[in-house]
Parts: structure tokens; sequence; C-alpha cells
């Protein structure tokens, strides 16, 4: 038997207060029996033997107490299951793609920066928001592209029924105010956006919606709905806003609005292939204006230039006749002479009227030799060549006069008697 560890005395001291009685005994042979019956039951067990049961007690009325089971090991597993949640909820991981808005004790707040991120489990919510573009069609069906006529038939200002179809982009700006400002914000948005749609198309004629106006009026209702969306502050941004379609809902009345855009386009096409063709042929006319102006400019310079010459000339022959007027005005009428006679027929007309052709062959042969006579003067019949240098040689006063010759369809006629 194990002595007591606390001596005699387990309070200190030499005298027992309990009279000599040691008041844990009772507790410590407790402990002892169940010590000895656990390690029996684990004999027991490795043995293959049930473990031993202790004798059955009851209760102060005589009924059978009965043994509770041990919670022992299903309270450790529920523990370490505990831990083993709370380990993983207590990081989370956010992409470039999302928003995280942390609830602290119903305190949100967002997230932004991508990565890592720890919380404190059940204590923080993280919820995670698409920072993406998100769209959202207005009457029609995107999988089957069905209508809906309740809200696509529109009325424009002429009182016409024109069916439109809108297709609206939007992304989350807020996401705090978007998961708690209003309960649906989408569907927020899709009213607000099928209302200013109506009040813009109900401005303009159904020619406009159909055809020309679109881009106008997707341009108002989206001004509008940004500028709404602002006030509202619910954490949604417009992005953009398009017609995909508007035509009547008639099938006749589609045809003709379709033949009138058609029109308009040809006429468009037409006026770009006319600006194409302008812009082309302007340069090449341009070019050809400068080219003509050049070459008058050129032509204008060289006759200039050969007027100065001729100028230049003169002077010089004018100086030299001022200096020996007969010589040159003698050599000024020979050289005209040599150009003007070979280009002529010579005739030879004597007092009777007779008619006689000089030959010019030897006439302008002897005239290339520098021969200065080619015909006889005043002794028989007073005939004079009709050459200016053949009457000069005479020696006549009237020598230049012998030679007078009266030109007529490049003839010349010279008198017999103009020698004398």
């Amino acid at each position: 038997m194990n002595q007591n560890p606390f001596g005699n005395n387990p309070f200190g001291g030499n005298q027992n207060p309990f009279n000599g009685q040691n008041p844990f005994e009772d507790i410590l042979n407790k402990i002892r029996e169940q010590e000895q019956k656990n390690a029996q039951n684990r004999q027991n067990q490795n043995s293959g033997q049930k473990p031993e049961q202790g004798p059955e007690k009851f209760d102060s009325s005589g009924r059978p107490v009965r043994k509770r089971p041990s919670f022992k090991g299903l309270g450790v597993a529920l523990a370490a299951a505990v831990l083993v949640f709370a380990g993983m909820n207590c990081y989370y991981v956010l992409d470039e793609e999302n928003y995280a808005v942390v609830t602290t004790l119903g305190n949100p707040q967002a997230e932004t920066q991508a990565g890592l991120h720890f919380k404190i489990p059940f204590i923080q919510n993280v919820r995670l928001v698409s920072k993406g573009i998100k769209g959202l069609p207005i009457g029609y069906i995107p999988e089957t592209g069905e209508a809906i006529e309740e809200e696509s038939i529109m009325i424009t200002k002429d009182f016409n029924f024109v069916e439109t179809d809108f297709y609206l982009e939007y992304m989350v700006s807020d996401p705090v105010k978007y998961l708690y400002a209003s309960v649906e914000p989408e569907a927020t948005l899709k009213m607000l956006a099928q209302s200013y749609i109506r009040d813009t198309v109900g401005v303009y004629n159904v020619d406009d919606v159909i055809t020309t106006g679109k881009a106008v009026i997707q341009s108002e209702i989206k001004e509008k709905l940004t500028n709404r969306m602002i006030e509202e502050d619910i954490g949604l941004s417009v992005v953009n806003i398009t017609i995909q379609d508007a035509f009547p809902p008639t099938t006749e009345v589609m045809n003709a609005f379709k033949n009138v855009e058609n029109a308009k386009q040809g006429k468009e096409t037409a006026i770009n292939n006319a600006n194409k063709d302008r812009n082309e042929k302007i340069p090449q006319a341009e070019a050809e204006c400068d080219q003509i102006i050049k070459n008058a400019e050129a032509q204008k310079q060289a006759r200039i230039n050969e007027a100065q010459g001729q100028v230049s000339r003169f002077e010089q022959m004018y100086a030299e006749y001022s200096k020996y007027p007969l010589i040159t005005k003698q050599r000024m009428f020979y050289e005209t002479m040599e150009d003007v006679l070979p280009n002529m027929k010579v005739y030879l007309v004597d007092e009777s009227g007779t008619q006689k052709m000089l030959p010019l062959d030897s006439f302008t042969a002897s005239m290339q030799s520098g021969g200065a006579t080619g015909g006889a003067a005043g002794s028989g019949n007073g005939g004079a060549a009709g050459s200016g240098a053949a009457g000069n040689a005479t020696g006549g006063s009237n020598g230049n006069a012998a030679g007078g010759t009266g030109q007529n369809n490049n003839t010349a006629q010279t008198s017999p008697s103009a020698g004398n």
C-alpha cells in the first residue's frame, strides 16, 4: 500500500487536526480502485474478453441505475472539427475580377486589393461581387429572341406604335451599396431604364426612331439614366445602352421603312462616291493647271529672251547702218532677194505684149554661185533682168528700178523700157 504523500499530517505540523484521520483517504482509495479497473479492462480487451461489470447499483427508491455512456471522445472529435473548420475559414483569396465585402458584426467594408486576406471565423463574413460588365436585355428574351410586348411596344410623338429592343450594359461601382442599399438593384435599374426609354422615344417621330435618330436617342437615354443612378446611389453605374432593333408592329409598314432606309443608304453611297471622285480629280486638275502655268511661264521667258536677242541684234545692225547706210541698205536688199527670188516665176514682157518665161534653174544657179549679172540692159531691146542685182549692174541711175518687180502670185514682170 502506498504511503500518504502528505505524511502523517497532510497540512503540515506535528499535530493532526482531524484526530489522526486523513480526510482524503476515501478519495485516494476510489482513485486506486478506478485505476485498477481500467488496467483490468485494458487487459481484457487485449485478450478478447469482455470487461468486468461492476456490481449493479440502485437508487434510493430501489430502481437500478443505468450507466450513462461517456462522451469524452465525442467531445474531443467535435472540438477538433471546430478547430479545422475555423482554420479553413480564417482566410480568403481575392482575384482581380471581384470585390470582397467583409462584414464584421454587421459593419460592411469593401476590399479591392487582390491576394490572400485573413478574417476572423464566425465573426467576419465575406461576400464576393463581380467587377465585370453585365448585360440587361429590355424588350426581348436573349435565349430565344422572342419579343416581350409589354416592354418593347411604345408610342412615338406622331402617335405611331413602334417595337424597340434595347440592351443595357452596367457594372458595380460600389459593392457595399450594391449589397445593402437596395434589395434588388438590378430590378431598380431595369425599371428606371424602361421609364427613361419610353420618355425619350415619346418625343421623337417614328421615322427618327427607326432610321436616323437612333444615336441621338441612345445618347439621351444614357445621360438621363446615368444622372438618375447617381441620385439613387445603389452602387450601380451605366456603361452603355444601345437600340438592338426598331421596327413597326406591322409587316407592310416595316417593309416601307426598310425601303426608305435603303434609299437613304443609297444616297449616302452616291455622295461618298462623288466625294471620292472629286478628291481624286481635284488634285489631278490642280497638277495640270500648275503644269500649264509653268509651260506658259517658260514660253513667256523664251519669247522675252528671243525678243531681247532680236532687239540687241537690231541695235547692232542699226549701229553699223549708221556708219555705212548705203552699203548696209544694199546688203539687206540682196539678202532679201536671195530669200524671195528662188520661190518666184519670172516673166519678160516686151512692147508687143509677148511674154517669155525666164529659165530659173540657171538663174538660181548663178545666184548661188555668186554671180550678180542675171540679165542684159539697154542696147537692142532695152530688156532688163528680173533681178535687182542685174539691174544695178547696168550702171544707169535707174538701175535699182530696172529690176522693178511686182509681186503677184509669186510672179515678177519687168518692162523692157525700164532700163533706159
